[in-house]
Order: C-alpha cells, then structure tokens, then sequence
C-alpha cells in the first residue's frame, strides 16, 4: 500500500477537489455501493472538521467526519466513516477511528463519544471502546444502533 498522509481540516480548509474527492468517495459508498439515496451534503459539513487520508496522487483512501456536540447528539460524535475500495483490508478503517478518538480526546478530552454503527460492525467497534446503548434500528433500511464511548 502506498504511503499516506493524514490531515484533520475544517470546511473552509478544504480545497475545492480535497471537498470534490471526500463528496466522491461518500457518494460512491454510502449511496452506489449500499444503496442508500439521501441527501450526502448536509449543513452537518460546515460545521465539522474533515479527518482524512490521502496518498500522493491526491486519491482519498479514508475519511471520517467530526462532529461537535449539539450537531448531531449531545456528544461529539464521529460520522460518515468510509475507506475507499481500493484501501480496504489494510487495517484503515480501524487507524481511522482511533485517530477520531484521538482528536476528540485531544480536543473534548473527557467528553464521550457518541456513534450510530452499522449493526454487522459493533464488534468492531466495541474493540475500539465503543459500547451499544440502543436498540436496533433501521436507517435507510440498514441495522444501526448507537454506540458510546465514555
């Protein structure tokens, strides 16, 4: 796998194709690959800080939004985690999250964390200190339950 550089920015920090490049590889996840029609871009987005990797190319290879409490949960939160297809069984997904951990440990230290998981990920991310505190629940026809990290 290539080297990668990691990056945390805000909204307005991001270049139009770093913007171009994240609303593409979410696009093509969260909407072609699962079939999930719904709005991708959402006021969410100018509120959050972007965390990202990216080889030399410019290629996105892994992305999560940080949310600041009050925008989605009370908690901050960690969303639209995604690794593109190409990067996926390289352990990413997992740098990914604890780097998400890390910002928010760093930038809201003692705060929890809250997250909605897909259902077939909770060992997942129950091994990253995440706890289910919710039941089951359908979004976009897909398992989801919220987790917690205290």
């Amino acid at each position: 796998m290539q080297q990668l550089i990691w990056t945390v920015k805000s909204f307005h920090e991001l270049t139009a194709l770093e913007l171009y490049r994240i609303l593409q590889l979410r696009i093509t996840v969260f909407m072609l690959e699962q079939d999930c029609l719904y709005p991708e871009c959402d006021d969410k987005d100018l509120k959050s800080q972007h965390l990202f990797a990216y080889t030399a190319e410019g290629v996105i290879a892994a992305y999560a939004r940080l949310l600041p409490q009050n925008l989605s949960y009370t908690e901050v939160s960690i969303g639209r985690v995604v690794i593109d297809e190409g990067y996926r069984k390289y352990g990413l997904g997992k740098e990914l999250m604890r780097r998400a951990i890390d910002y928010w440990d760093t930038q809201a230290p003692g705060e929890a964390i809250r997250i909605s998981a897909q259902l077939y990920l909770q060992r997942f991310y129950e091994a990253l200190g995440f706890q289910k505190v919710s039941e089951e629940y359908l979004e976009d026809d897909i398992p989801h339950i919220e987790m917690l990290k205290k």
